[in-house]
């Protein structure tokens, strides 16, 4: 499994790859297309078209030990990224519809009210911490109206859900701070979905523990994990996703400036924010069966990892892929993954931070970076900053 290259290597774990992936993408792309990783223990795909065919292939490239670069105990098998068709579909389907019965539609309002009482908290202040002191509380407080979780725990839950997608750079793995940080969420998940089963409401938690098609209903483990993944992902996904738009348009004044003047161009902004600088970088599958692809046969039972983010700046799929260009509309895009995995929150998720960008914007329109380098989360599956101080005028 040795690379052709012994001086190349590719770690998934670096604080360097988490600050900045994309010189080594485009090396792979280039010269290691299929790319054997041994820090990671898993093959990695960099170019769009092979991301897109193996996303696609769920009968050789399996989801069911689990999505994530490093999974967390006992979540594979029970939730929609961590399942194959005919399991999936069933699973998707029993959740589609709890969201068809929780009309997002009508969450735009309440979104819009706590995006402009987080944006008004900071009038006056000349910088900020854009992610602790406006992403994250505007985050954790859609998660908790689109999901019905009790108010009163809302930093703690945060808290515990961005510990969940960390790894350790130095043992690759997770470590006893994030598997407990798991544990917490999960019974955290039991007693709310407990108290909604003996008090139902109206919202998505209610409706996954009651969703029902043809007699068929999700389990009991299928409910708690599903609930316990939306919350880490309605948390850290996010909220990543928010706060790689907000440092793309920090750096890239002219499409800041264009948003600002015209908010119809925001939609754009956000597709273009997705490809080029994507929260969701990588996500690992199981091969089936063997697989030789440019000259390197991985085998069954190898894990792959397919790098999003590298394929989303493939120049073989878009030209000019280092550029941030708003009026791209980069079809096609993985910055919500794809394939049958496609995310099931890209709805919420896209209406979410428009919202929160015009209200931003309306009291914000000229801000920058304040910090040159940027302390990055250490995760082998998503990448965001810890921080990100905003000067404004």
């Amino acid at each position: 499994m040795a690379s052709s290259d012994p001086m190349f290597s590719f770690d998934p774990y670096s604080p360097a790859v988490d600050a900045d992936p994309f010189p080594a993408y485009r090396t792979l792309r280039d010269e290691h297309p299929c790319f054997w990783s041994p820090q990671a223990g898993t093959w990695v795909l960099s170019r769009y078209a092979d991301i897109v065919s193996a996303g696609q292939d769920w009968q050789t490239y399996s989801s069911a030990m689990g999505n994530l670069m490093t999974e967390l105990p006992n979540r594979a098998g029970a939730t929609l990224g961590t399942t194959d068709p005919p399991r999936h579909d069933r699973l998707r389907g029993l959740i589609q519809h709890a969201f068809m019965k929780r009309n997002l539609e009508a969450l735009a309002g309440p979104i819009r009210e706590i995006a402009a009482t987080a944006a008004q908290a900071l009038q006056g202040r000349r910088q900020f911490d854009f992610i602790e002191e406006f992403s994250s509380r505007f985050t954790v407080r859609v998660l908790f109206a689109a999901l019905g979780l009790p108010l009163g725990d809302e930093q703690l839950v945060r808290d515990k859900a961005v510990l969940m997608v960390q790894s350790d750079p130095r043992t690759r793995a997770k470590g006893p701070e994030h598997i407990a940080a798991f544990e917490w969420v999960r019974d955290y998940a039991t007693k709310v979905i407990a108290e909604r089963r003996a008090n139902p409401r109206d919202d998505l938690i209610s409706h996954f523990s009651m969703a029902e098609i043809d007699g068929d209903r999700l389990d009991e483990r299928e409910v708690l994990l599903t609930t316990t993944t939306l919350i880490m992902a309605g948390i850290e996904s996010l909220g990543g996703f928010m706060s790689m738009f907000a440092l793309n348009l920090a750096d890239h004044a002219a499409a800041r400036r264009a948003v600002v003047a015209e908010p119809a161009l925001l939609a754009d902004a956000i597709e273009e924010s997705l490809r080029f600088n994507t929260s969701a970088q990588r996500f690992r599958r199981c091969l089936r069966k063997d697989v030789t692809l440019h000259g390197q046969t991985m085998r069954e039972g190898d894990f792959v990892c397919l790098a999003y983010g590298s394929g989303n700046r493939d120049e073989r799929q878009y030209p000019d892929p280092d550029t941030y260009d708003i009026r791209r509309k980069p079809r096609g895009h993985l910055g919500f993954g794809g394939g049958v995995h496609a995310c099931l929150g890209t709805s919420i998720s896209r209406l979410a931070v428009k919202i929160a960008f015009e209200e931003f914007h309306a009291r914000f329109p000229e801000y920058t970076r304040v910090q040159e380098h940027l302390a990055w989360m250490p995760s082998s599956t998503f990448r965001s900053p810890l921080r990100l101080d905003l000067a404004v005028q």
